[in-house]
């Protein structure tokens, strides 16, 4: 694989995404490169209790959903310049594994880092794999990154 020019760095502010902060920033070290640091906004629905939408209640956590992702994403982004990483942060929509595909193919990323929590087994089957999804959909090569670092010795 050639050196990647633009890598697109996916991430939702958990500790499972650290590692694989980390492995972006390695990545994005050459003076030629570009860090795309991106979050998909979830934005949860709340509900009165009869199941009700709450229009209002929706904009109120929809806007603080946005600045505490816009705050996150700006620590990061801090953080990538004071180590003299070009570093673009991306703000997106919709489902998580679509909004990193459309990402990566608009700004035509080189790869996508992504981290995973490393859950197997049942975990994994009933609860599934955003970075799986990830994989499945982007238009370039995939790194996953584990939450924490594979035992020496193969085990």
């Amino acid at each position: 694989m050639k050196v990647p020019r633009r890598i697109l760095f996916a991430t939702d502010f958990s500790k499972a995404s650290r590692a694989a902060w980390k492995e972006a920033r390695n990545l994005a070290s050459s003076p030629r490169c570009e860090l795309l640091v991106a979050h998909v906004l979830q934005m949860p629905a709340p509900l009165s209790p009869d199941g009700f939408p709450l229009p209002r209640m929706a904009d109120d956590l929809a806007a603080a959903v946005r600045r505490e992702a816009e705050a996150a994403l700006g620590s990061l982004l801090k953080e990538a310049r004071g180590s003299r990483l070009r570093a673009t942060g991306l703000l997106l929509t919709g489902k998580p594994e679509k909004a990193i595909a459309r990402a990566a193919k608009k700004h035509r990323a080189d790869i996508v880092v992504v981290g995973t929590r490393g859950r197997t087994g049942l975990p994994r089957l009933l609860l599934g794999s955003v970075a799986a999804r990830i994989i499945a959909e982007a238009p370039c090569p995939v790194l996953t990154v584990p939450e924490r670092p594979a035992p020496r010795g193969g085990r």
